[in-house]
């Protein structure tokens, strides 16, 4: 699996490649730890930093999900991958619509292997970046819904405290993806607010040390 370090190399050479000088950069979910050191590492390329249900680790407070009951998790989404199994947690608001889950399947099959899932989420049980927090100096925006299934709400509001000046807000729900139009408009309408304030050029007079 890859480090951080190459994600967010990977995250450079894509902005080098399309030309892009300075972007916001947007971490959902598991993207969340890249997003941080890569605003952290690289603050004169970022011009603001959005995240949504993500964290800045699984294992330690305030998530803090036991490794025992993580690997127990990968062992049943290991056996059904293929069936759908994600629904559940990202989701739960379609658990009972067949044609969500036949969509979900097909998606988990289209996306990865069994044995690549598992590696994958184990890998991201041992992401760690609380330590980069207060080094994150660009305006950030984060949201997170207030009984997401996956990523608890206490990880959310974790970080909106450790990041400095970091602006947060709670959305109601309890999917981890976004994928009503209702939702995705609120979440649009709170990014575009947000960016309206962010200046077009802000200081980056720290950067996170390699």
């Amino acid at each position: 699996e890859q480090t951080l370090e190459e994600r967010i190399d990977d995250v450079r050479a894509v902005m080098d490649a399309a030309g892009s000088e300075r972007a916001t950069i947007y971490g959902w979910s598991e993207g969340g730890p890249m997003s941080l050191m890569f605003a952290a590492a690289y603050p004169s390329r970022a011009m603001a930093l959005v995240l949504y249900g993500t964290f800045a680790s699984i294992k330690a407070e305030p998530w803090a999900a036991p490794r025992e009951q993580w690997e127990e998790m990968l062992r049943e989404w290991e056996a059904h991958w293929g069936e759908g199994i994600l629904l559940a947690v990202n989701a739960p608001s379609l658990s009972n619509d067949p044609s969500a889950l036949q969509w979900c399947g097909k998606f988990e099959r289209a996306s990865a292997s069994p044995g690549s899932i598992v590696a994958l989420m184990t890998a991201n049980y041992e992401l760690d970046v609380r330590h980069i927090l207060p080094a994150v100096t660009i305006p950030t925006l984060v949201l997170h819904r207030t009984g997401d299934a996956l990523v608890p709400v206490a990880a959310g509001r974790y970080l909106a405290e450790h990041i400095p000046g970091a602006k947060y807000t709670e959305l109601p729900g309890d999917d981890h993806t976004i994928l009503d139009p209702e939702t995705q408009d609120l979440v649009a309408d709170q990014i575009e607010e947000f960016l309206r304030g962010v200046p077009q050029r802000a200081e980056a007079d720290r950067v996170l040390a390699t």
